[in-house]
Parts: C-alpha cells; sequence; structure tokens
C-alpha cells in the first residue's frame, strides 16, 4: 500500500486548490456533452453517427489517461511532476474550447476542433486528480475526494443554467464562460501550488536515489499493467473490474432513464430527462458523510453497503411505479453510489506499491470507469430487449449486485492479507 512522507500540508487548502482544478475542467466538459450535440445535428441526420462522435472523448480517455498519468508519475521539474501539465494543458485546452462554436460552420472543421480539445482535456484530467494522493495522507483521502467529487458534481448544474440563460442568445459566449474558469483555474494553480513540496513528489525523489546506479528503470504503463494482472493476491484486479461493473451500472441508470420513463410511465422526453435531477442533489448531500463513514469503518466495507443500497432504491422505484416514486428511488440510489464514487479510486490509490505510480493508477481507474460506461447501457439495453422497459431498473440493480460480490471478494483478500502480513 502506497505512503508518503514528508512535512504535513493544509489538506484544506490543497483540497480546495485540486476541487477548484476538477470543478473547471468538469465545467467544458459537461457543457460540451449538452451542447456540441445540437452543433452536429446541423449537419449530421443520423442520431448514431452523432453518438459515435460524442463518445470520441471516452475512447481517447482509455488510451490517452493512463499514458499521461504514467508521464506525470516520471516527470521531475522544480514546479513537480503534475503542475506543469496543468499550466500548460489547461489553457490550451480552454482556447479549444472556446474555438467550437466557431468552428462549427463546418463539419470537419468542427470535428478536427472536437478531436483537438478531447485530445488535450484527457491529456491532463488524470493529472489533475493525482495531485489528491500527492498531498492528502492515505487515512484523510476519501473526505478530500468526496469535496472533488462534489464540486464536479456541481458543474452539471452550472452548464444547465448556461444552457437555459445564455446559449440561446448567446451560443458562442456562452463557452466562454467555462474557457475562463479554467483559464483562472490554471493561473491560480500556477501560482499557489508547488507539487513538488509535496509528500507523494518528495517520496519519488526518494525512489529515484534508492534506483541509482540499479538495473531498474522507472515503471511504464504496461510494467504497471503486467504488475497488477500477475499479482497473486488479485485484490487490485478484482478491485478494477469492481469499477468497470458499477461504472456500467450507473451509466446505465443514466444513460436509459428517458426512455425507461416515457416507455413505462408515459412521461413526456423532457419530463422523463428530468428524472434523475434530483438524485444530483441526493448524491451531493451524501458524498462527504460517506467519506466520513468510510474512514471509520472502512472503505471496502461503505462502499458494498452504498452499492447495495444503490440496488434497493432502483428496486424501490420499480416497485414504486410512479414518477414520484421513481424519482426517490433514484435519490436513495445515488445516495448510495456516492459511497462507491467517492472511495473506489481512494482504495486504488491506497493499494499502489507507491507514491510513484499513483497517476498512472488514476489514469487506470478511469479506463475501468468510461469502460464500464461503454459497456453498461448496451449490456442493460440487452436485457430490456430480453424482458421489457418495466424491468430496467431491476437489471441496472442486478450489475450493482455484481459488483457487491466482486468487492466483498477485494475485501476477503485484503483480510488475508492483513493478517499474513499483519499490516493494513
Amino acid at each position: 500500500m502506497a505512503t508518503t512522507s514528508g512535512p504535513r500540508t493544509g489538506t484544506g487548502r490543497i483540497t480546495f486548490f485540486i476541487s477548484l482544478a476538477v470543478f473547471a475542467q468538469e465545467s467544458t466538459w459537461n457543457l460540451y456533452d449538452s451542447q456540441v450535440p445540437p452543433l452536429l445535428r446541423e449537419h449530421l441526420t443520423s442520431a448514431a453517427l452523432v453518438g459515435l462522435l460524442m463518445g470520441m472523448d471516452n475512447l481517447l480517455g482509455i488510451f490517452i489517461q493512463p499514458w499521461m498519468g504514467n508521464r506525470s508519475d516520471n516527470t521531475r521539474t522544480a514546479w513537480g511532476r503534475r503542475i506543469p501539465y496543468l499550466v500548460i494543458g489547461m489553457p490550451l485546452a480552454a482556447l479549444l474550447f472556446l474555438a467550437i462554436p466557431h468552428a462549427a460552420a463546418a463539419l470537419p472543421a468542427l470535428i478536427l476542433v472536437m478531436f483537438a480539445y478531447a485530445l488535450t482535456a484527457n491529456s491532463f484530467k488524470p493529472v489533475a486528480e493525482s495531485l489528491l494522493p500527492d498531498f492528502i495522507p492515505p487515512q484523510r483521502r476519501s473526505r478530500a475526494n468526496a469535496v472533488v467529487k462534489i464540486a464536479s458534481s456541481l458543474t452539471v448544474m452550472v452548464a444547465a443554467l448556461i444552457s437555459i440563460f445564455l446559449i440561446d442568445d448567446f451560443p458562442a459566449a456562452s463557452f466562454a464562460i467555462p474557457a475562463a474558469l479554467m483559464v483562472a483555474s490554471a493561473a491560480v494553480l500556477g501560482v499557489k501550488l508547488r507539487d513538488s513540496r509535496s509528500p507523494g513528489y518528495q517520496a519519488a525523489l526518494a525512489e529515484d536515489r534508492a534506483r541509482q546506479g540499479a538495473a531498474s528503470r522507472r515503471a511504464r504503463v504496461r510494467d504497471v499493467v503486467l504488475d497488477i494482472v500477475r499479482d497473486p493476491d488479485r485484490s487490485r484486479l478484482l478491485l478494477i473490474v469492481s469499477i468497470l461493473v458499477f461504472g456500467g451500472a450507473w451509466a446505465a441508470s443514466r444513460a436509459l432513464i428517458t426512455p425507461y420513463g416515457m416507455e413505462t410511465l408515459g412521461l413526456s422526453r423532457g419530463d422523463a430527462g428530468g428524472l434523475t435531477l434530483p438524485s444530483g442533489v441526493a448524491f451531493i448531500v451524501a458524498a462527504y458523510p460517506v467519506a466520513v463513514l468510510a474512514e471509520r469503518f472502512g472503505r471496502l466495507r461503505v462502499m458494498m453497503a452504498g452499492m447495495t443500497v444503490f440496488a434497493a432504491g432502483l428496486v424501490l422505484g420499480t416497485v414504486v411505479h410512479t414518477p414520484t416514486g421513481v424519482v426517490l428511488g433514484l435519490c436513495v440510489a445515488a445516495a448510495g453510489a456516492s459511497a462507491f464514487l467517492v472511495n473506489a479510486v481512494v482504495v486504488l490509490w491506497n493499494l499502489a506499491p507507491s507514491g510513484g505510480v499513483v497517476g498512472t493508477y488514476t489514469g487506470l481507474y478511469t479506463v475501468g470507469w468510461v469502460g464500464g460506461g461503454f459497456l453498461g447501457p448496451a449490456v442493460v439495453g440487452g436485457m430490456v430487449d430480453l424482458t421489457n422497459w418495466s424491468l430496467m431498473l431491476v437489471h441496472v440493480s442486478i450489475l450493482a449486485v455484481v459488483a457487491v460480490l466482486v468487492v466483498a471478494r477485494v475485501s476477503a483478500l485484503r483480510r488475508r492479507s492483513e493478517a499474513a502480513h499483519g499490516s493494513a
């Protein structure tokens, strides 16, 4: 399990800066997801093609994020190993994001700018998130990550407000607001934060000194993945599997809720799409308390309890088959899901063999989560085809139960390991 050493840094201050960086990044991503499809629809009539182009960023993320996380792990500068990528990448991504509505007149230009933005923004996403384990000690990471997740969730509301009040009258200027947030965030990070002072960076330098004159070299992504796959303990591999499975359940509960509401509740498209809005608030309210509970009772235990609550909420929404009942079930489910979303990456960080690979582990977490986001809606959609739409939420809960069983196995392996080695 990775540990850090070095002088204690104010966790509240560091958490604020990391949350600011994530908030700025996710503000652009959420507006991108909501407002780029209409720009594509001006040129394309095929919903499949629009969906394919909108999925391009997820596909790029699977390949780019682990590699860039690993690159930042192995970077050494006076500013540290993460900040240089952020102060360069965030303003560049902001400029590309700002160019999207101006490139929308021609489809080739729009696709080119979309690709460039997705490539750039995916490159520094794991870098920003990896600042948290660099600075925050393992025992406090759940609380810090809860604050980061809350900041990320708030960006959905920011994107919605921009869409409601500005996008129709000021379509190009609307893209400037998240872009400006990104540039301002990069400036604040560049001035106020030096991750060269972080315990994680100092531990990495100590590892470098220990390697001097030895035949060993810094780990590549391939080396890290092979270490996880070949480890007889299987804890890390199974945890990534659970991230993929629960990520699929979460994505399916979001992506398929609009047709579910239309098909089974007789709602309009707009009303069905709004079924998840209250659950976003429930997620924000629950995020910090589940972090505190995880630090007190154990992260894996709280994750399993939260996923069970997620599944129970979806069953509740199926049994109480009214719009109000579905909204209530989704709120219960989102509160439960927060236990997994806040703690899963923290467990993965803490299982890393050293602080020198946490950026790579952040990228691997994203691979699992994005992979689940790609496969989950398709798997649940196939189950709906075999049954009917009225059981869609139950099908999602089945995926969640599978994830619970996988995490239970991880928990058993960790207890066995701790008993054998006498350490956490």
